[in-house]
């Protein structure tokens, strides 16, 4: 049995607490077309710059007319949605106050499984400050699929995350925000997910700097091969992505890949289903020139395509 020593903990927790908040919001329900009635959400958000930027998901500030956002000290403010965007839930608040404690960001590319982690939120925005929940990570790079798509590569934990703690921060015992939790899986009894917070950063810094988040786009719609299909279509290939409709004016479109093409590499990595293409496009910056690999026919062809900005939902 591995002991904790409590002072690491309370010191972990004492480094970060002050840069918790409480997000509290209120939207309108048409209920029919003469009544109308106010709904009230909570979550929780951290500092992310000191200039008044708060980082949340973006499931809680989804459809609020108002936001509060209640300070470690019991200060309220008015927030602002500068924006949010789905794909990852992560949404950036701004308040009108400067000289704010930011959190201390981690790294969670060096995240290990078993590690421990200490869950934060500010639920309620109660006098005593947020409340905090001990756990380990259990899995990393967890694809999980909820109301709004696909959500992946999340740290899962065990570490008790309820809907109120939405937008709190996941810290290492040194005090570092590791990543930031989210309760919009429907699901998850026992367990609880977060978003890593590289990931978290990226999104946030593009948010502040533009307003929402551009991401690269190959524009096609593919599916998975595998030898079982390969062998039914007599494909000359066993794994790629068979594309079987191109986005018209899209890079694909502009590069020349059609629909029937395989997919079978980028810039000479290969590629075996569709999730590694989305990631591997993903992994590359707005306006970078990629070398696709198809198999078309019998022909292996070797395409360039420029890939352009596709703006995230909001």
């Amino acid at each position: 049995m591995v002991l904790i020593d409590e002072d690491t903990i309370t010191s972990a927790i004492e480094k970060v607490v002050v840069s918790v908040v409480n997000v509290s919001t209120i939207h309108l329900l048409q209920l029919s077309p003469f009544e109308i009635e106010p709904v009230s959400g909570v979550g929780s958000g951290i500092v992310f710059d000191q200039n008044g930027y708060i980082i949340t998901n973006a499931h809680v500030v989804e459809a609020a007319q108002r936001i509060n956002v209640t300070l470690y000290n019991g200060e309220v403010l008015s927030g602002e949605v500068i924006g949010k965007d789905i794909a990852t839930d992560i949404a950036v608040i701004k308040v009108d106050k400067r000289g704010l404690q930011a959190a201390k960001l981690g790294d969670s590319s060096k995240l290990k499984v078993g590690q421990f982690v200490i869950a934060i939120g500010n639920p309620f925005g109660l006098t005593g400050g947020p409340t905090v929940t001990l756990g380990v990570i259990s899995a990393l790079n967890r694809n999980i699929r909820t109301r709004f798509g696909l959500m992946e590569g999340l740290v899962q934990t065990d570490a008790a995350i309820n809907p109120g703690n939405s937008g709190g921060p996941l810290i290492n015992l040194a005090g570092e925000v590791i990543a930031i939790t989210t309760a919009i899986i429907p699901f998850a009894q026992g367990i609880g997910f977060a978003i890593p917070i590289n990931t978290a950063k990226r999104v946030a810094e593009e948010i502040m700097v533009i307003g929402y988040v551009r991401r690269p786009w190959l524009g096609i719609i593919g599916v998975s091969l595998n030898p079982a299909i390969s062998a039914y279509y007599n494909f000359p290939v066993e794994e790629g992505v068979l594309v079987y409709r191109v986005a018209p004016n899209s890079p694909a479109h502009l590069a020349g890949i059609k629909e029937g093409d395989i997919i079978v590499a980028i810039d000479g990595e290969n590629v075996n289903s569709i999730e590694m293409l989305k990631k591997t496009i993903e992994s590359k910056k707005v306006g970078a020139e990629v070398e696709v690999s198809l198999v078309r026919g019998m022909s292996l062809i070797r395409t360039k395509v420029k890939l352009l900005a596709l703006r995230s939902s909001e």
